[in-house]
């Protein structure tokens, strides 16, 4: 089966072309700064062990011609892969926020179309894409079965006592304003290999999901109980340029008394906080550059964003009253290797030590970075959301679920 995956940005499209059930990437590729005349596309062949890597600089002025484009790639004479569109068995699309109405993957039909519709009030910078990057496919690839896979399902076994919030009841049953919880996808693929290589029936993770986005999750014989994110994904952990956790009393500061308006209180703490607002700088790496030359902004950021983390594990430990493994990913997670040493630092009475040698390890697969006598395992695991998209499209369609 050819299955083809979708992540529909505001001005980009990630995408990745799998041979199902072997789960092989035949291809990949990302479209950039859709919209403008010099938008770029890096398309990526794989073949015989091989990787041709074909860049692409044109005018793209939405995300159906950048589609359009993709298409071409994907059946040209020379590097094509398939010899036509309708070679696409399945289409699976990545969706940030499900709400209450989707706990599971879903074929995507005119009801499906209609509640992500609804749902663009909670989540207005991402599911508008999503939205029209299902649109796009649906003229693209007309006899694919298209499949929603969202950020939020994974999160939607968690008890009312984690996700709701303390206000009046209404808001909660008439509006739906609880914690959500996002990056679902990362957390249940890297949550699942966890899992297998531990071997263990019962299981008490914490899955430590860390990019320019950074979430949490307890995550309970393979079932999430609890998650950082809420509502929306500013809440929990600091962030690139999200500010994370905050005393709500700061937003009416800065509206009554400092006369700010509510749409720039969302840009200052969505786009200009986070390690961006300590520092200058929203990628780690720079960061750590900085401190390396005495910078002590940035020194404190670093601490902060370490002990923010520290502060949650500790709260779902004892929340899954008990401990198996933690698991650090995605880009900060998997490479950040002086980050992982002080989130792990001073953790003894949980059982988590971290070997320095294995830590510093360049290896870029799966692996343990514990000493051998901690009671706790400390698991980096790259994550493969993509894949994991296809793994549930795969699965639905496999093994269709009766009306």
């Amino acid at each position: 089966m050819n299955l083809f995956v979708i992540n529909s940005g505001s001005s980009s499209i990630k995408y990745q072309l799998f041979h199902m059930p072997a789960e092989k990437v035949v291809c990949s590729g990302l479209v950039e700064r859709i919209g403008l005349e010099d938008a770029v596309i890096t398309h990526k062949v794989y073949k015989d062990d091989q990787q041709e890597v074909i860049p692409l600089t044109l005018p793209i002025p939405d995300h159906g011609i950048g589609l359009a484009e993709v298409v071409k790639l994907l059946t040209d004479d020379k590097i094509g892969v398939i010899q036509n569109p309708q070679e696409i068995q399945v289409v699976g699309h990545r969706v940030v926020h499900g709400g209450e109405s989707f706990a599971q993957t879903a074929i995507i039909t005119e009801a499906t179309k209609a509640e992500i519709k609804k749902l663009f009030p909670l989540a207005p910078l991402h599911n508008p894409s999503n939205f029209l990057g299902i649109e796009v496919a649906e003229q693209i690839f007309p006899k694919a079965t298209q499949i929603a896979v969202f950020d939020t399902a994974f999160h939607q076994t968690m008890p009312a006592k984690a996700f709701r919030y303390a206000i009046p009841e209404e808001f909660y049953t008439k509006l739906g304003i609880r914690a959500y919880g996002f990056h679902g996808t990362s957390h249940k693929y890297v949550a699942d290999r966890a899992i297998a290589y531990l071997s263990k029936k019962d299981t008490n993770l914490i899955t430590i999901h860390l990019g320019n986005g950074c979430s949490m999750s307890a995550v309970k014989n393979g079932i999430c109980v609890d998650t950082s994110m809420g509502l929306g994904p500013m809440n929990g952990l600091i962030m690139g340029t999200r500010s994370g956790d905050i005393d709500q009393s700061v937003i009416f500061y800065l509206v009554n008394q400092l006369g700010y308006d509510l749409k720039e209180v969302n840009t200052i703490l969505n786009k200009k906080s986070g390690m961006l607002g300590l520092t200058g700088f929203s990628d780690m790496r720079d960061i750590t550059k900085a401190i390396e030359l005495g910078d002590m902004h940035a020194q404190l950021a670093y601490d902060m964003y370490a002990y923010r983390i520290k502060k949650y594990m500790g709260a779902y430990a004892a929340v899954l009253n008990g401990l198996d493994a933690i698991v650090f990913t995605a880009g900060v997670g998997e490479n950040d290797k002086k980050i992982r040493e002080l989130i792990c630092r001073e953790m003894e009475y949980l059982g988590i030590t971290i070997d320095v040698a294995r830590n510093n390890s360049s290896d870029k697969d799966m692996r343990e970075i514990n000493t051998a006598e901690a009671r706790v395992k400390v698991l980096v695991i790259p994550t493969n959301e993509e894949l994991e998209i296809a793994r549930q499209c795969f699965d639905l369609v496999s093994n269709p679920q009766p009306i």
